[in-house]
């Protein structure tokens, strides 16, 4: 993130304001409880796999020992436990309260008219069969599920324009974690940007409240209303989707239990919609019991939760570095804030994508389970691409 400072538009009063106001560069992060818009740096995080958490609330101590009024640490975290983090306190913070999800008041760019190249990483053929791999294992018993991703690399002749790709995928799911945070690595010649918009919120605590929505058991969304209730009729109903759901629900229940009180998960999942996508989802709640535990000290003992990595986790890890032929980097990390009462909000890294200069890299994963059919799935991972591709102007994915 650069550390210069960067005019912007004042005052800022409301989130469509901050969303205006975002340049490559900032940090920005939009939910139903706020929009926070960061810029500079005072300070960087660096902390150890699995002790972010404690970094941040070390460099928080010291930023309002040096003065920084109401301090935050903003950033992303990687899928790896060594893999890359991007984590700062910002120099300048503004915020916006939350609106219920309803769309910002701002103009909807134009999708760019350019003619995009694209590399699938692997072929659909072979993610087929990395799926039946992974169905092996589950078959011997090895395994009970495990998230396998695939990627997009697309390039076009002109630069892509972050601000306005952010534009449009916030007003195509005014309801969904919106974010974007740079990326870029010590010694890369041009900015990353690491830019979304998750359906998932991994954890979030304010005050002692805490609360999770694992998503799990997906079906694409239709243009039909009348097959949209049959869908989600049929993922209500789907035992192999009900299964894949209580995995990652059974999970967040269990890490939250050790470190709150009355942790409460509903008997039945429900269902909620993106733009592209429906989801099983289970919305799990508790009470904090120290105070001491911070939003992101939560966020990684959940990290990686079966919803993007699998049953059991180090088996499933191993898999997916044997089966998955690109390092995912930020995908399936998490992205978010915490301040310095321990409060903050994070979210899995999904539905989103790396952008440098004219390309994107971006991911979509689907679990696999008992049940699971190597076809259905490739298709459900190129249903999820939708919302990224189509906020770029394509409208198939490959």
């Amino acid at each position: 993130m650069t550390i210069e400072a960067l005019v912007r538009p004042s005052p800022v009063h409301d989130a469509a304001d901050l969303l205006t106001a975002y340049l490559p560069g900032s940090f920005f992060h939009r939910s139903p409880r706020g929009t926070l818009l960061a810029d500079g740096v005072h300070a960087s995080v660096e902390g150890r796999p699995g002790g972010h958490a404690d970094a941040a609330a070390d460099a928080l101590r010291d930023a309002r020992e040096a003065g920084v009024r109401d301090p935050v640490v903003v950033g992303a975290l990687g899928f790896l436990p060594d893999a890359p983090s991007s984590l700062v306190v910002p120099a300048v913070v503004r915020r916006a309260p939350g609106d219920a999800g309803a769309a910002p008041a701002v103009r909807r760019p134009a999708p760019p008219v350019s003619d995009w190249t694209v590399r699938q990483h692997p072929a659909p053929e072979d993610y087929a069969d990395g799926v039946r791999q992974v169905l092996d294992l589950v078959d011997d018993g090895v395994l009970d599920k495990v998230v396998l991703a695939r990627c997009l690399e697309l390039a076009s002749a002109d630069p892509v324009s972050v601000p306005d790709l952010l534009t449009r995928l916030v007003l195509a799911d005014p309801g969904a974690y919106a974010f974007a945070a740079d990326v870029t690595a010590p010694g890369d010649r041009a900015t990353r940007t690491l830019v979304g918009a998750s359906p998932e919120l991994l954890v979030s605590r304010r005050g002692g409240v805490v609360e999770a929505n694992p998503l799990a058991g997906s079906a694409p969304r239709s243009a039909d209303e009348a097959e949209n209730r049959e869908r989600i009729a049929a993922l209500l109903a789907s035992e192999k989707d009900r299964h894949e759901h209580a995995l990652v629900s059974e999970r967040v229940s269990e890490v939250l239990g050790r470190f709150c009180t009355g942790v409460t998960a509903p008997a039945e999942p429900a269902v909620i919609g993106t733009a592209t996508m429906w989801h099983l989802s289970s919305r799990i709640a508790g009470r904090l019991a120290d105070d001491a535990t911070t939003a992101l000290h939560l966020a990684e003992a959940l990290h990686p939760t079966p919803a993007v990595c699998g049953v059991p986790p180090l088996a499933a890890r191993s898999a997916i570095n044997e089966v998955e032929t690109v390092d995912r980097g930020y995908y399936s990390g998490l992205v978010g804030w915490v301040d310095a009462s321990g409060d903050g909000e994070w979210v899995v890294t999904i539905r989103s994508a790396e952008v440098c200069e004219a390309t994107l890299r971006l991911f979509a994963g689907a679990g696999v389970v008992g049940g699971s059919v190597p076809e259905s799935e490739l298709a459900e991972t190129a249903a999820k691409f939708r919302t990224l591709l189509r906020a770029i102007g394509v409208e198939a994915a490959p």
